[in-house]
């Protein structure tokens, strides 16, 4: 998915959703490490991707917060 597509849908979901989402990404990146250090992990540039959307999502959910102050 593009960035700004994907930059767009996390814009427009709830800060609950937005949550959620980070749950499933860091549990997602744990599961990716893991094959990584066991050496069955493929495609390690999907690490970085992974890291790279926990923190645009933990972004959205600060500008959501400081938007609701």
């Amino acid at each position: 998915m593009k960035t700004s597509a994907y930059l767009e849908e996390l814009k427009s979901q709830s800060v609950a959703d937005l949550q959620t989402e980070l749950v499933n990404a860091k549990k997602e990146l744990f599961n990716l490490r893991f094959q990584n250090a066991t050496n069955q992990l493929d495609n390690t540039s999907r690490i970085k991707e992974v890291r790279k959307n926990i923190a645009r999502i933990q972004t959205v959910i600060t500008e959501k917060a400081k938007v609701a102050e």
